[in-house]
């Protein structure tokens, strides 16, 4: 007879499991255990087989009949169900492993050792709230380009249109990983070419005008914050380099005897090992700041841990305190201001300036520039700089600027 509710329901479990027959095959089985389990016996190519069909109540008795049917229907179709059940797995299971989400994961760690620390998390973080949300979970290769264009317009609808290019950007170059490691056959980045409005070029606000460093000078070195935060401020003006490559300062890299910084290519944006000339003004702020952070790893710790360096914040959270406000000095704004001085006041050849601020070069048969490049021109081109920005805090003429007519 076939099954009912009520007599599923009334029989117990016992000490050996129990088959409750249905029809054409299906029966329940019941474990000593109490699970309830509906199984389908058929016969395939003359061979005799079991295939599951979910457990009871989660799966009722009708809903059971139905699969059964389904299977049953197959079978009479040449088609073993057991079989396309594991290929229909198989494939969901290839669909989440070349998801966008995981493809970009993947991609991530790939290439992470080629970042900075902070671009690698950038990156990361770009992905996690505003991609993978919306497409993290669709298999790359099925994506298409209005797909993609509907997350980047959310980017754009909130004003963000620089991260809404740097989104983009970094979309296509997880599409092409996909596309060289045979998971995607398009970069459907590449697509949207025209369909997002530029954004707007915008520069690190910094202070260019001689006769307004000289104030700006004067009150690094009155600051009255920590005294680690007013050395990496005094600092920043006559090495400048990039922020991060200051504040990620670390002891090891001084060479006192010759007098110059050597910054490791892995914390370089060129990803290029670089020298930094040390002025004997930047020599004497160095000298005075041992004693306190010698026994730290960084010239510049943090306030909480001597473990850690000062977090990316802390100068132009200090800049801030004195005045300027973020649309008119920031920590970047240093080499601005040194780009533009040493240009058009002092005159120093332009090759010298790019150089000394680790800008990707090439010689006339398009080498890179190693970081000895230059370096003797580049030591008297730091002194210099030194002595002409000791000579503004001091009140010395200001000259104006050469400007081309």
């Amino acid at each position: 007879m076939a099954l009912t509710d009520v007599k599923i329901r009334n029989t117990k479990p016992g000490a050996k499991p129990i088959k409750l027959s249905d029809s054409e095959g299906m029966y329940l089985l019941i474990n000593p255990g109490g699970g309830k389990y509906w199984r389908l016996k058929y016969r395939f190519e003359g061979k005799e087989k079991v295939l599951a069909l979910g457990t009871y109540p989660q799966v009722p008795l009708a809903e059971a009949r139905d699969l059964m049917r389904a299977a049953r229907k197959e079978l009479r179709n040449g088609v073993d169900p057991g079989a396309a059940r594991r290929a229909q797995k198989s494939a969901r299971e290839q669909r989440a492993a070349n998801s966008f989400e995981i493809v970009a994961r993947e991609w991530w760690e790939r290439f992470k050792p080629t970042w900075t620390e902070g671009h690698a998390q950038t990156i990361l973080a770009r992905l996690e709230q505003n991609v993978f949300p919306w497409l993290g979970g669709t298999p790359i290769g099925e994506i298409e380009a209005p797909e993609l264009l509907a997350v980047l317009r959310r980017i754009e609808a909130r004003g963000a249109l620089e991260t809404t290019h740097r989104v983009k950007t970094i979309c296509g170059q997880v599409f092409r990983y996909a596309i060289a490691t045979g998971r995607a056959k398009r970069d459907v980045a590449a697509d949207l070419k025209g369909a997002i409005p530029p954004a707007k070029g915008r520069n690190h606000a910094a202070i260019t005008e001689p006769k307004e460093v000289a104030p700006l000078l004067r009150d690094l070195d009155a600051y009255q914050g920590g005294f680690v935060v007013r050395c990496a401020l005094r600092l920043a003006p006559l090495v400048f380099v990039r922020p991060g490559e200051l504040r990620q300062a670390e002891w090891s890299e001084i060479d006192f005897e010759a007098e110059q910084w050597n910054i490791p290519a892995q914390r370089m944006k060129t990803k290029a090992p670089h020298i930094v000339p040390l002025a004997t003004q930047a020599l004497d702020i160095l000298k005075e700041l041992q004693p306190y952070s010698g026994t730290s790893r960084y010239l510049f710790p943090s306030g909480r841990s001597f473990d850690r360096c000062m977090s990316e914040n802390t100068v132009n959270a200090a800049l801030r305190r004195m005045g300027y406000d973020g649309d008119v000095m920031t920590g970047h704004g240093f080499r601005a201001m040194a780009r533009t001085i040493l240009d058009e006041v002092l005159q120093i050849r332009a090759d010298y300036i790019e150089q000394q601020l680790a800008h990707a070069l090439r010689d006339p048969n398009g080498r890179a520039y190693n970081r000895t490049a230059h370096l003797a021109e580049r030591r008297k081109m730091m002194q210099t700089w030194a002595d002409y920005l000791d000579g503004l805090k001091a009140g010395a003429k200001v000259l104006p600027f050469k400007r081309e007519a």
